[in-house]
């Protein structure tokens, strides 16, 4: 049936009677909805050819659905600051729906083998865990877990399925990765805005923003008269962390980039959205940097890039670590402190909370159930102490709602990933393809380390980026030109 259907889709390309008839059935709806609804009618006619134009296009070829969905995802936290009820992340879960029926409809296209895969394995184990999780006995109120279960396992497990069988080529990963850093300088400018735009003659921060920042976000996003930068992520610690991958994706492109002129262009791309991760105030995201940057030297397996980025790396923190220079700009200020985490009274604080959560879950190997803490556990189950104390972390988070016996299924799983990709790319040939993949591996790999300061591993966009890349890079042999 799949393959019926999918075959009479493919006539509709080149069939003028089906378009013939959509022009004529969309000329007589548009007259209907503009007598009938005025300006909003107009705005209607304009949307539905749209919406039946991606609706086909995701059906037809739907990788062009994963493209979109990537690009959606930077909307989630930008909805909040607009006075609308349009509910992005319902969109986006029927988006993901609407690629995954396209991927059936189309199976005879699909390469299917390739979900003979290790990390996709990993992901299927996690996803069996976390199902098991809804039926917690300690969960305080079990049907938020369909809350916290996207962001867990469940978009995962599906953009994982559709990202592996799909017909991606070289040139769609490269397109995803330039859209990626596109997104980030769009996301660097306002975070510029919101810091400097009283020097250009600009508001620094929308009404919006301000009311988000009164509500309540200012407590973290204002300190000792400092805005914290936050773009338009979820908050300033995802917007530094993004920031602070993408600039760790411009710099291995410069270093693997040959021709000069393309060297600048990654140079001055890395500092610019660099300073967008020194405006977010976020200190922790710089272990995004050592940590994926660590990875990069040491997957090359080369002795020479070692000692040149040793040349460079050790001065520069030498300098932050033993020197005052640079103190009196408020953003440099920051980056130095997070390297001296025992001196940071928030960073004692979350040691003090993981002590709380260590007498609390000490007999409780299983969590309190996905949808206990966070944000779900504060709006269902606000009495219970899971909601009650901040979990800092993204792995802090994982302990509470899975349990201790979770939080290592997870980490295996991602040890498997890590471990798939590192493989795949040791057994690489072509050049452009190892420089693609070292871009995405060392990008989780520092998304990883800093997901022990910020829950940002399970936040749009940088959740989506990461699902799909993990796969990109799992299964990169299939570009691989040898």
């Amino acid at each position: 049936m799949p393959e019926s259907i999918s075959l009479f889709l493919s006539r509709w390309r080149y069939n003028p009677w089906v378009y013939g008839g959509m022009g004529i059935g969309m000329a007589f709806l548009a007259g209907v909805l503009i007598a009938k609804m005025g300006i909003m009618g107009g705005l209607a006619v304009i949307a539905i050819p749209i919406g039946i134009a991606v609706l086909l296009a995701v059906l037809l070829e739907p990788k062009i659905g994963v493209y979109l969905y990537a690009n959606l995802s930077f909307l989630i936290g930008a909805v909040r600051f607009l006075d609308t009820d349009v509910q992005v992340g319902l969109g986006l879960d029927g988006l993901l729906m609407l690629t995954f029926v396209g991927t059936l409809l189309n199976a005879r296209r699909m390469a299917w083998h390739r979900l003979k895969n290790p990390a996709f394995f990993c992901v299927l184990i996690w996803l069996f865990y976390t199902i098991l999780e809804y039926f917690n006995p300690n969960s305080p109120y079990p049907p938020a877990w369909f809350y916290h279960a996207r962001s867990f396992s469940l978009s995962w497990v599906f953009l994982s399925f559709i990202v592996l069988v799909n017909p991606i080529t070289r040139d769609d990963v490269w397109l995803l990765v330039k859209t990626w850093i596109g997104w980030s300088v769009l996301a660097a400018f306002w975070g510029f805005k919101q810091q400097y735009g009283h020097v250009i003659g600009l508001r620094d921060l929308e009404q919006s923003e301000m009311n988000w920042l009164m509500a309540g976000a200012a407590r973290t996003h204002i300190l000792w008269g400092q805005l914290r930068s936050f773009s338009f992520y979820s908050d300033a610690g995802q917007f530094g962390s993004e920031m602070a991958g993408v600039s760790l994706v411009c710099i291995i492109l410069f270093m693997a980039e040959k021709r000069w002129f393309y060297r600048l262009v990654y140079l001055a791309l890395a500092l610019f959205i660099f300073w967008g991760y020194a405006v977010s105030g976020t200190r922790s995201a710089l272990f995004v940097l050592l940590g994926g940057f660590g990875a990069f030297l040491v997957l090359q397996r080369k002795l020479a890039p070692i000692l040149y980025s040793a040349m460079v790396g050790i001065p520069i923190l030498a300098i932050l670590l033993y020197t005052h220079i640079g103190d009196s700009v408020y953003q440099i200020y920051r980056i130095r402190t997070a390297l001296r985490p025992t001196q940071d009274e928030s960073f004692l604080v979350r040691l003090e909370n993981q002590e709380r959560l260590k007498h609390y879950l000490a007999d409780l190997p299983f969590g309190t159930g996905i949808g206990s803490s966070s944000g779900a556990g504060v709006r269902f189950s606000p009495w219970h102490w899971a909601a009650q104390i901040p979990p800092d972390s993204w792995y802090v988070q994982l302990w509470i709602e899975t349990g201790v016996v979770g939080l290592g299924v997870y980490l295996f799983m991602l040890a498997g990933i890590i471990l798939t990709g590192i493989w795949r790319l040791w057994h690489l040939k072509d050049p452009n393809t190892i420089t693609l993949m070292l871009v995405l591996l060392c990008e989780f790999i520092g998304i990883c380390v800093v997901s022990y300061s910020n829950p940002i591993l399970g936040q749009f966009p940088t959740s989506t980026m990461l699902y799909i890349n993990t796969m990109l890079f799992a299964s990169a042999n299939r570009w691989d030109k040898g």
